[in-house]
């Protein structure tokens, strides 16, 4: 390769490093991430488990998220939806196909090296989320793999422990709803735009409407769940941050006929409260 040949590939390394770190969703693989280190945290993972835990979520996010754009690369440049780098030709589809491959490649040892039954359920999860990914995103099932990857979030934190213990039922049962609502409130902006590309999920056939509308009954379920699910009797704190979390539901929906970000943000006001109720009542049994 002569100088300028060289120069211009140099020149271009810069460019595809950020489209490939883009193409990832990077916003959904650090808050996937950053939840279930803290629920790792929350039940009392050594340092190194900790980490294993961490390394385990993150590669198995990155893999999912190199995959979606790298499937979707050609529907995306068909129907000219811009800042997707792959279909935009920032990020080589073949690269970021060869990135997912990596990735998932490195989150199966370190899943099992969390253990067997934790390593087990994470990798059904990611698992779950590739069929999303090739399949399940344009049926009527969409919402599936997001329930199933967020209700395994605090399995896999409590089997990674020390004796592998079973997570209480009402945080599957929360982490589950959380990841309907997930699902529900990522899709909701782009309802139009993913139509036009021909995806016909569960969101997609509600339309913009029906799913803003859907949209609080998930969340809403889900602080009753942490809030009512735990034995023993309700505080007057439980009972404020399930009032509040029911107002910031309802109050989105109706405010986004005139913001359509308002579904979304009331939506991530209640996941925040909700997160903060299932660490403060703690994940595994005891």
């Amino acid at each position: 390769m002569d100088g300028a040949g060289a120069a211009t590939a140099t020149a271009r390394w810069p460019g595809r490093a950020a489209g490939l770190a883009l193409a990832c969703h990077p916003g959904p693989v650090v808050a996937v991430t950053a939840l279930a280190c803290a629920l790792a945290i929350g039940v009392g993972l050594s340092p190194a488990r900790l980490v294993l835990v961490g390394a385990a979520v993150l590669t198995g996010q990155l893999s999912v998220g190199w995959c979606n754009d790298a499937y979707d690369a050609g529907r995306d440049a068909r129907a000219g939806r811009r800042g997707k780098p792959v279909a935009d030709g920032v990020a080589p589809v073949g690269v970021v196909w060869g990135a997912a491959a990596v990735a998932g490649a490195l989150c199966v040892p370190l899943s099992m090296t969390c253990g067997l039954l934790a390593g087990t359920v994470h990798l059904a999860a990611v698992a779950a989320a590739w069929l999303y990914n090739l399949r399940l995103k344009a049926t009527a099932l969409s919402w599936l793999p997001y329930a199933v990857g967020f209700a395994a979030l605090p399995s896999l934190v409590t089997l990674a422990l020390p004796g592998a213990l079973w997570p209480r039922w009402w945080t599957v049962a929360a982490g589950a709803l959380l990841g309907c609502a997930a699902h529900l409130g990522d899709t909701l902006p782009d309802i139009e735009a993913d139509r036009a590309a021909g995806i016909r999920g569960l969101p997609h056939r509600l339309g913009a409407t029906g799913t803003r509308l859907l949209l609080p009954v998930p969340l809403l379920a889900a602080t009753a769940v942490l809030v009512l699910g735990p034995p023993g009797p309700v505080g007057a704190g439980s009972v404020a941050v399930l009032v509040l979390a029911g107002a910031a539901a309802l109050v989105g929906p109706v405010l986004g006929r005139w913001w359509h970000k308002a579904a979304l943000a009331g939506a991530v006001a209640v996941a925040a409260a909700d997160v903060a109720l299932l660490l403060a009542r703690g994940t595994a049994l005891s």
